[in-house]
């Protein structure tokens, strides 16, 4: 990886040394316009070359591309210990979401804008007792954009509910993104109760951008907070203009109104860490992912992801960049044409698998818990239970 030159010390003249001749011309005037615009950059439309083939609603499937990880939460043996495990589950998410893209494409590629209305289904089936775990997303607003998903293990008693939206700004050769929305975790306990989890999301820097390889650093702070009253505050730094290694963390657990820490993690959050004190390993996601499972593109919804995008995304793989951008630009006019059909019409588009919710009652109950978390009300969306299965029904 390259680091991001000094501001002022490389141009578009001199930019993108990764980037195939051909597309040369047009990476110089998108970051000629990256670098001027003082909007959100999620509204502009990059080069072919710096996209990716996946739409973002398949994104939330990176919460569980490591399923044992998150089904043992639920064989906790108590309170601090399934603190502990969901921030280990959490930490091996973070490998995939950010860094999977470099190893996979040689760099980090802008995700397909999805359409609203949008869909992605899928599962990793049980597999040593486990349990199947079930996965449904669905965009549910475009201007702005968010993303809304819910993961559940029914044998494991564990669902997971979040959204996500992106506002993204360039500062000092870097595109800031901020992550808007946070993710409910509920776990049923033997006892029949309940414990839940609030997460929240990272801020990430995008560097690299002048040479067309760009590349992802986690910045700030995170939080999980249990209703148990465990905390797990997780800091991230990543490698500076001159020094500094890529991705670190380092998470620190604390018991309910204690001053201090009880347990601390610290490593790099995209390979291996380890307990502090004990120098016991924590995390390890060197080891292969598990792919989640899907239909099959003819056997999918018209709205489900991979088959709405299946020319744009085999543009894209196969180096026909023509093709992707047509095709790409094909469906986003027809969007923009049904947004028109709808306005002229009176009638507004329906959500099929969650519904608008304006605050979250669990949200503002655990940030009261953790005084660090904003505390000012949130929206969400409520999964609606009504999506068919994809895999064996359980």
């Amino acid at each position: 990886m390259t680091d991001t030159p000094t501001p002022g010390t490389a141009g578009p003249e001199e930019a993108g040394q990764a980037v195939p001749a051909s597309q040369k011309s047009s990476w110089a005037a998108f970051i000629k316009t990256i670098a001027s615009f003082s909007g959100d950059l999620s509204s502009l439309t990059a080069p072919p070359f710096i996209l990716s083939p996946i739409s973002l609603t398949e994104f939330p499937a990176y919460w569980c591309e490591r399923p044992e990880l998150f089904s043992a939460i639920a064989d906790a043996k108590d309170e601090e210990d399934r603190s502990l495990r969901v921030l280990r589950w959490f930490i091996s998410t973070l490998k995939g979401q950010y860094t999977s893209r470099n190893e996979s494409m040689g760099s980090e590629k802008k995700p397909l804008n999805p359409v609203l209305g949008e869909l992605f289904f899928g599962y990793w089936p049980d597999k040593n007792g486990r349990g199947q775990t079930d996965l449904a997303v669905e965009q549910v607003s475009h201007h702005p954009p968010i993303t809304a998903y819910y993961i559940s293990n029914k044998s494991k008693g564990l669902a997971l509910q979040g959204h996500s939206a992106q506002k993204t700004s360039f500062s000092s050769g870097s595109i800031i993104v901020k992550q808007i929305g946070h993710a409910v975790l509920t776990v049923k306990l033997p006892d029949g109760g309940e414990e839940r989890f609030v997460i929240t999301l990272p801020k990430l820097r995008i560097d690299g951008i002048w040479y067309g390889s760009p590349y992802i650093e986690l910045t700030d702070t995170s939080y999980i907070q249990s209703s148990s009253g465990w905390l797990s505050t997780i800091e991230y730094k990543g490698r500076g203009y001159f020094s500094g290694k890529s991705h670190q963390f380092k998470a620190s657990v604390s018991a309910p109104g204690a001053s201090s820490a009880t347990h601390v993690f610290e490593g790099l959050w995209h390979t291996t860490s380890k307990d502090s004190k004990t120098n016991v390993p924590f995390t390890d996601v060197t080891c292969p992912k598990e792919e989640v499972t899907v239909a099959p593109i003819d056997a999918q919804d018209e709205w489900e992801s991979r088959r709405l995008w299946a020319a744009v995304a085999r543009g894209i793989r196969e180096g026909d960049f023509e093709t992707a951008s047509r095709e790409k630009s094909k469906i986003e006019n027809e969007q923009r044409q049904r947004r028109r059909d709808e306005q002229a019409a009176g009638t507004r588009w329906e959500l099929r698998h969650f519904r608008h919710l304006d605050n979250d009652p669990v949200y503002e109950k655990l940030v009261k818990i953790c005084k660090s978390i904003t505390p000012s009300t949130e929206d969400t969306y409520e999964f609606l239970c009504n999506v068919p299965p994809v895999g064996n029904e359980k």
